[in-house]
């Protein structure tokens, strides 16, 4: 009986090992490829994170200057408002550099509203707003040298307003002094009632019903201050109940006191005084009504100013 040669392995041959040991040999590559592919993943997948942190610091680093920019801006232009609205000299300083201004403020909101501003233009609008915070201190120390000024000026215009202030009052002073050395004097003051008889002869009288008519006589004392000439004197009788006896139609009026008052004259005369000497003076006044008993008084004035007064008391009834 012949042998079957084919199922007998060769001398010295593995035999059927061989396959299995190929196999697991391409398996280990498989697996060894699918942990490099792995490991890459996740390596790339790692490094993409820190790019996309790395990233969004930077945005968020961008977006907080460029909010602390903003802030900035804001306080310096609310500071420059601030500054013209309380000085018309810094509104006017201001108007001489307003092209330089408004182009600075000007690049500055545009760098500011930009959306994708780079740190490179977030650090050119930071150093335009420190140069306008600078440009505003000086602003601010031109006013304070302005007002330093102004009230320096101030001073010297009030110390010039006293000095001239102080000029007119003495010179008021002594226009007053002369004004009441100027006013007249008088003396020697008679109120006296007349009796007219049918014959045109005068007598006093001491009887209310028989005065016709009042007669005031008065001496005007020398003064040597008061100019020659024309003086207006007033006289202003009153009667017993103390009512004036004043009738416009008689030439009564009214004249002006120092004070700036009014008061009620009976009668006036225009006395043509000589500087120096001394004159008398006479004033009559007969009135459309019969004079009552009682106490009459009467007031001289000139230039405003009471300068003498007297009375006289008439009696009732009797033939004289």
């Amino acid at each position: 009986m012949t042998e079957n040669t084919f199922n007998t392995p060769a001398p010295g041959s593995p035999g059927p090992e061989k396959p299995r040991s190929r196999n697991l040999l391409i398996y280990g590559i498989l697996i060894a490829a699918l942990a490099g592919t792995w490991i890459y993943m996740f390596y790339d997948k790692s490094k993409s994170s820190e790019i996309v942190t790395s990233q969004k610091i930077q945005i968020d680093s961008i977006s907080s200057s460029r909010d602390a920019l903003e802030q900035d801006f804001n306080a310096a232009n609310a500071r420059l408002d601030d500054l013209i609205s309380q000085n018309t000299r810094m509104d006017s300083l201001v108007k001489t550099k307003d092209k330089e201004i408004q182009d600075m403020k000007a690049r500055i909101s545009s760098i500011l509203t930009k959306k994708n501003a780079t740190a490179a233009e977030l650090a050119e609008a930071r150093r335009l707003i420190e140069q306008l915070k600078s440009n505003i201190e000086g602003y601010q120390q031109t006013i304070e040298r302005l007002e330093g000024e102004k009230i320096v000026l101030a001073g010297e215009r009030d110390y010039a307003r006293k000095e001239r202030d102080s000029v007119t009052t003495v010179k008021d002073s002594l226009g007053k002094k002369v004004e009441l050395g100027s006013v007249l004097h008088a003396s020697n003051i008679r109120l006296e009632p007349i009796r007219v008889k049918g014959n045109g002869k005068e007598i006093a009288t001491t009887k209310a019903k028989r005065a016709d008519m009042m007669r005031v006589e008065f001496d005007l004392d020398d003064n040597r201050i008061a100019p020659t000439g024309d003086k207006e004197i007033f006289v202003a009788i009153s009667a017993p109940d103390g009512s004036p006896l004043a009738v416009e139609a008689l030439g009564s009026g009214r004249f002006t006191l120092e004070d700036g008052t009014e008061k009620l004259y009976t009668a006036k005369k225009t006395v043509a005084y000589v500087q120096g000497q001394k004159q008398s003076v006479t004033m009559d006044w007969k009135q459309n009504s019969d004079f009552k008993p009682g106490d009459y008084g009467v007031e001289i004035y000139h230039n405003g100013y009471k300068i003498g007064q007297g009375k006289v008391t008439l009696k009732k009834g009797g033939l004289f």
